[in-house]
């Protein structure tokens, strides 16, 4: 298998945009290692290789122990996850699989409940903003550590 382009190369406008969507996230209150969860999580999800790759590094250099990113995919059977973690995995798994029922109210009400409106519904631009991007990487075909 070989990448069928960069699309950085190729629509450099609509790339463009992807990064304003990503630097938007830089000014929310998720925090970094979290934000490296929804891509990781996603991804997976996702099957996108590329951004396994590249988001499982990010957060080992956020500080995420081998440990938990080995246990995310079985993260509701695992004890090494917070309350306000599972909320985001549990967000993040249902938005990214929005054609089996979407963000669930016992989900969103326990997003709100712990996160408020704001965090909600920025939690749900990092959700969406991944699956943009895993959507590109898998349909390029990237190749991961490229």
């Amino acid at each position: 298998m070989k990448t069928r382009f960069l699309m950085n190369e190729t629509e450099p406008g609509a790339y463009a945009a992807m990064v304003a969507m990503e630097k938007y996230l830089s000014t929310t209150g998720i925090a970094p290692l979290h934000q490296e969860m929804i891509r990781v999580r996603a991804s997976q999800i996702n099957g996108c290789a590329f951004c396994v790759d590249k988001h499982s590094k990010d957060a080992l250099k956020q500080g995420e122990t081998t440990q938990r990113l080995l246990l995310l995919s079985v993260w509701r059977e695992s004890p090494q996850f917070t309350e306000e973690e599972r909320i985001i995995l549990a967000m993040t798994e249902e938005i990214t699989q929005i054609s089996q029922q979407g963000l669930t109210d016992e989900t969103y009400e326990k997003a709100v409940a712990a996160f408020g409106l704001n965090g909600t519904a920025q939690l749900i631009m990092a959700v969406n903003i991944i699956n943009a991007w895993n959507r590109i990487g898998v349909s390029t075909r990237r190749i991961p550590g490229q």
